[in-house]
């Protein structure tokens, strides 16, 4: 444990070396590419990553020019001064890197664009018919909320996928007793699953314990459970076990309906991705991505199985 700096020793050895090594310390375990250099581009230090992804660099000797010219690496640079000594900390982005971005990033907004449209449309029709003489108004208008909750859902998966993939909503705090939760899950499910025809079942190790938040957990298995309940089928059978494994706590979901293909277990877990039977579903596509983002975070790991007519089962793993 560090011994606090009397306040009485500021800009003491003492102090400056143990800032030193802290700036030492920030500057390897950057997780980016970061040069530091002296004001006549001698390098001063390297962070771990950029030692790893540009060979040849060596402390004292001078950085090649080519990685501060404005491509391939867009090095930014930001100056500074230490003791009357200019310095200078440049951060480089590996080619290809902001391409990929921009593709992911405008891929997303045609997605979102393009599942936001069609429940819009049909929200826009029921109106367009409510205003004829002859039109059921109440029926029209109960239509219409079904369809905006529909586009709720979507913006509420959305912003809840985003939160998690920029850190703001926590994933993994405690380990949290699963099994109480399954049977809430369960519960709040049984009216749905039994409109779609699907019965409900578990089989819980009441001891297992997962590395996820109770929320965190609560949204895997409800996105698993809806997930059955839109597209087992009429007549199919749901459950949710949970065991303990040699070194695992683990969850299985899995049904006896239609199934999927192996195209289909592939991508699975994309966003926005259906399979052909459940194009006309009311679900947001985003349901097992969710459960794969909080999933990994927590440091788990989670697999699809089935085939066509066979069901489908998604199994769950996390070291215990």
């Amino acid at each position: 444990m560090q011994r606090p700096i009397d306040p009485g020793q500021e800009g003491s050895p003492e102090q400056l070396e143990l800032e030193a090594e802290r700036g030492r310390a920030l500057l390897e375990e950057s997780t980016e590419i970061v040069l530091l250099l002296d004001d006549e581009g001698t390098l001063l230090g390297a962070s771990r990553r950029a030692r790893e992804t540009l060979a040849g660099l060596e402390v004292g000797s001078p950085v090649p020019d080519e990685l501060l010219r404005p491509e391939p690496w867009r090095p930014r640079s930001v100056p500074l001064e230490l003791d009357g000594r200019r310095e200078l900390l440049v951060y480089l982005r590996e080619p290809g890197d902001l391409a990929a971005y921009e593709e992911l990033r405008a891929g997303f907004t045609a997605a979102v664009s393009h599942e936001l449209r069609t429940p819009l449309a049909r929200l826009l029709a029921l109106l367009e018919t409510a205003l004829l003489p002859s039109a059921n108004a109440m029926e029209l208008i109960e239509q219409g909320k079904a369809e905006v909750e529909q586009i709720r859902e979507l913006i509420d998966d959305v912003l809840f996928l985003s939160e998690l993939e920029t850190g703001r909503a926590v994933v993994s705090l405690a380990s949290t007793r699963a099994a109480p939760i399954v049977r809430d899950v369960l519960e709040a499910i049984s009216e749905p699953a039994v409109r779609a025809g699907v019965m409900l079942g578990s089989e819980l190790d009441e001891d297992a314990e997962v590395p996820l938040r109770p929320r965190m957990l609560r949204v895997v298995l409800e996105n698993l459970a809806e997930n059955a309940i839109r597209y087992a089928g009429d007549g199919a059978s749901f459950s949710i076990t949970l065991s303990r494994e040699p070194g695992e706590a683990v969850i299985v979901a899995s049904d006896n309906g239609v199934g999927a293909s192996d195209e289909d277990l592939q991508r699975l877990f994309e966003r926005f991705y259906r399979a052909d039977r459940a194009r006309a579903s009311r679900g947001t596509g985003l349901g097992l991505a969710i459960v794969k983002h909080i999933v990994t975070s927590a440091g788990g790991s989670v697999a699809a199985s089935g085939s066509p007519g066979q069901g489908l089962k998604i199994r769950i793993a996390f070291r215990a």
